[in-house]
């Protein structure tokens, strides 16, 4: 199947140049886009990619119109990841056998569980009692979802997702743990994905809340009582710590790291890596990793940093010494 060019420009808008009744058999990355393939390009580190593309059309923003014409077939769009990803979405839509609505045989819904009919619960899923899962939302396979735990409409969760298990909480006494019921549940917003392997825990007394638009990667660890805002974005393998409040409209790079309790401002951009140990009460883009380097010098820098605070107490005396050597000068 296929759909020709004219079809993608009547749909998705943009600036045709080239002939409509061009055929697109698929969707490729630049580099390696054959004929009858169409391709994007918006990152300007591959624009030497794009005279010798061998794809029927490539999208590209303004700047880049003529080049890609001498080319040639191309769409000129604003935002050409924006248009790459809605034309995913066309391709799937008109493409692809639409996924049923119902339970997959293999599933286990409880009688007291509330499912959309237009909903899919797919193979070897678990809905738990006083569940509810809503509208045109997906449970793709191997996917829990806990005791009066809820997920709102148009939801997408990857295979092996757990929602609502219990969270991490066990008093001291006297040389053993005791467990803390974790009384709370989660409850996930409208249009929300979430990875593969991605674990969201119950809360304690409240609930670990998901808000509308939310994007989640996977093998993500997200505690008890975590309140994630609105259309933020966390990358895979990330870890956020109990009752700890992300704003919204953020993005958490991979393998970040979160502390417990801590505030996460509105428009918040974490990088890869980083380790947060407290609260961030200002918008704007934060990172720090150590860098990497042979394990020689890295053991060295190691060393050296074990003595910062040694070093720093010396730098200190040299700097009050230094003060009142200048003040014995200034009376004689």
């Amino acid at each position: 199947m296929a759909l020709d060019l004219g079809a993608i420009v009547d749909a998705l808008g943009g600036e045709l140049h080239g002939e409509r009744s061009v055929a697109i058999e698929g969707l490729a990355p630049l580099a390696s886009a054959a004929r009858g393939q169409i391709t994007f390009l918006s990152n300007a580190k591959l624009v030497a990619q794009l005279a010798p593309s061998q794809a029927a059309c490539v999208i590209v923003g303004p700047a880049l119109r003529d080049q890609a014409q001498a080319r040639g077939a191309c769409i000129v769009t604003d935002d050409p990841y924006l248009y790459y990803a809605r034309l995913t979405q066309l391709w799937k839509r008109t493409q692809m056998p639409a996924r049923p609505a119902g339970v997959h045989p293999s599933a286990f819904v409880d009688p007291e569980a509330e499912v959309d009919p237009t909903a899919w619960i797919g193979p070897l899923c678990v809905v738990e009692r006083g569940a509810r899962i809503g509208a045109e939302t997906v449970l793709t396979s191997r996917v829990t979802v806990g005791e009066r735990c809820s997920i709102g409409a148009r939801c997408t969760l990857q295979p092996g997702a757990v929602i609502g298990a219990d969270g991490f909480g066990f008093a001291p006494n006297a040389g053993r743990w005791e467990k803390i019921e974790q009384l709370g549940a989660v409850r996930i917003g409208d249009d929300v994905d979430i990875g593969a392997n991605t674990c969201i825990d119950r809360g304690a007394m409240g609930d670990t809340v998901i808000a509308d638009g939310v994007k989640l990667d996977n093998l993500i660890q997200i505690a008890h009582n975590v309140r994630i805002g609105r259309h933020s974005a966390i990358a895979g393998s990330a870890a956020i710590a109990g009752s700890t409040t992300v704003g919204e409209h953020c993005t958490i790079g991979g393998a970040a790291k979160i502390t417990g309790h801590a505030t996460i401002a509105d428009h918040v951009h974490i990088g890869g890596g980083a380790s947060v140990t407290g609260s961030i009460r200002k918008s704007g883009a934060y990172g720090g990793v150590y860098p990497l380097d042979e394990f020689g010098k890295w053991e060295k820098s190691a060393a050296t940093l074990r003595q910062l605070p040694a070093l720093r107490e010396r730098l200190r005396a040299l700097e009050r010494q230094i003060a009142r050597d200048g003040k014995e000068e200034t009376k004689t």
